[in-house]
């Protein structure tokens, strides 16, 4: 990474003290573990608002498609409040550089969805998204976000850190002022990590960096922007990093030996099958791009789309 990578975080689940109840959602893994790769920019919304702390927990009320939030126990109405300082802090947050966002969930003003929204008869509905959280993505479309949830499941957790360190590595381009070939380069060296989430959306890709001379240079990297986040959005699965892993294996047919291609083969299979985890074949084959030195493959994402420290994915 040529810059520190950044990103905002319900402040609550780094320990700060500014939930209702002045508590706190102390996340291990967010501070202790993935702390280490990032830079933390924490935000409560209802505390910095000016909310007190602690203070009657608010909730979502009246029509689901534009809730109020008012506390629970006066009826409060606290919606314009909490809002006038979201969209204020909007601006300056577009000044951050950041390249996630981790909510909390089940929070009135951070939750992504599923929150309750209560009615006239107090019977409530679920769907909702957080004052702040929604405003949040209406800003920033483009941002990665997850909630502490859903970094508790291993596909989610490694799906959003990978889009951190490929939003910064993207970002890290822009502030080049890139040329064509710098554009070219960095597709290429992004190809097979981008074959692991969708294989039609990369040929989609593909035509916009190859008919790159037919628009305006600043229309081809937004569109490049866009389209290559969206990407990354898309869950990897086990088939499409299968292809990956035998797409790679196909450059060593004639630098191993029959023995050693077919343990190759038989690893990936495995992997296939959810006897080992992603990490075995990749590591495998990691070390014979090493060996070989390999030139397509030695500058490929794929194999570290993250700190291996990370270790997203050793699981099954």
């Amino acid at each position: 990474m040529e810059k520190t990578i950044r990103i905002g975080v319900s402040g609550c689940l780094l320990g700060q003290r500014v939930r209702y109840d002045g508590g706190h959602k102390y996340n291990p893994f967010l501070v202790e573990t993935l702390g280490t790769y990032v830079e933390y920019l924490p935000i409560c919304p209802e505390a910095e608002s000016g909310l007190t702390v602690p203070r009657d927990p608010i909730r979502l009320t009246g029509d689901p498609l534009a809730p109020r939030l008012t506390f629970h126990q006066t009826g409060e109405d606290v919606t314009e409040r909490v809002e006038t300082w979201v969209r204020g802090r909007m601006e300056s947050l577009a000044r951050e550089d950041l390249c996630g966002f981790v909510f909390k969930s089940r929070s009135p003003s951070c939750a992504l969805e599923g929150l309750k929204v209560y009615g006239p008869t107090g019977l409530p509905k679920k769907g909702a998204s957080g004052l702040f959280a929604r405003l949040f993505r209406e800003r920033f479309p483009r941002i990665p976000v997850v909630d502490e949830e859903r970094l508790g499941d291993s596909s989610q957790r490694e799906g959003f850190i990978e889009g951190l360190f490929a939003y910064r590595r993207w970002k890290d381009l822009l502030s080049t002022g890139p040329s064509s070939a710098d554009l070219i380069a960095f597709h290429g060296r992004h190809k097979l990590q981008l074959m692991a989430h969708s294989v039609e959306e990369l040929r989609t890709l593909g035509r916009l960096v190859a008919g790159r001379k037919e628009r305006p240079w600043a229309e081809v990297l937004e569109l490049y922007e866009g389209l290559f986040l969206d990407i990354l959005k898309k869950r990897s699965t086990v088939k499409r990093n299968t292809n990956v892993l035998q797409h790679m294996a196909g450059y060593f047919k004639k630098k191993l030996s029959s023995e050693a291609r077919q343990d190759l083969s038989t690893t990936i299979d495995r992997y296939r099958l959810g006897t080992v985890p992603l990490i075995v074949p990749a590591t495998l084959i990691c070390h014979y791009v090493r060996l070989f030195k390999e030139p397509y493959l030695i500058g490929q994402t794929y194999l570290e789309p993250t700190p291996e420290e990370l270790k997203l994915r050793n699981h099954g």
